[in-house]
């Protein structure tokens, strides 16, 4: 039998976490720290910390912060906001970030996924791609935070990201995000 497994994603916003519901008006929920404390206790497989500001603004990862979090969690630890370079994912992994995931980066420099893949193994390698329909009904790959549509199909991307070395692959529809559904 399979065994699912539980990996929280959390959104980072400054020095706090958020929820949100499709992609808009942050609600803040919580110090990161005592929010990982609960998940080491509740055993989960993983946690993803995505910062959703660290693009748009165009600021590298709060490597301090991130530094604070990676020290209190007893479990995998993937990342994903700002990462723009072989210097940031050296950063993290000496931080002890174990996954390091890509969205706008991806895209806008698809050999950094190669690069992260040949120095730290595909599992390391993760893309993420924010998804939202089109006007046609078909989904539409955006980037900086939903904010900028690209035209790449999903499923085109996906393959792609494959063949540089992507070990994982978020997808994240951005019409549901927040909502249950």
């Amino acid at each position: 039998m399979i065994r699912p497994r539980v990996i929280p994603a959390l959104l980072l916003k400054g020095q706090g976490l958020v929820k949100t519901v499709k992609f808009k008006d942050p609600k803040y929920l919580g110090d990161p720290i005592n929010i990982v404390r609960i998940f080491n206790d509740k055993e989960v497989d993983e946690i993803v910390l995505l910062d959703i500001t660290a693009t748009p603004e165009n600021r590298p990862p709060q490597f301090e912060t991130l530094r604070n979090i990676a020290s209190e969690a007893f479990i995998p630890l993937a990342y994903g906001g700002g990462i723009r370079s072989m210097s940031d994912v050296r950063s993290l992994l000496a931080i002890g970030v174990e996954k390091l995931i890509l969205n706008t980066a991806a895209v806008e420099t698809p050999t950094l996924v190669r690069e992260i893949a040949d120095h730290a193994g595909s599992q390391a390698a993760v893309v993420s791609m924010d998804v939202k329909k089109n006007l046609l009904g078909r989904y539409e790959v955006f980037i900086r935070c939903g904010q900028r549509k690209t035209g790449l199909d999903p499923v085109k991307h996906a393959v792609e990201m494959e063949k540089m070395g992507a070990g994982e692959i978020i997808v994240n529809s951005i019409d549901r995000d927040g909502t249950m559904q």
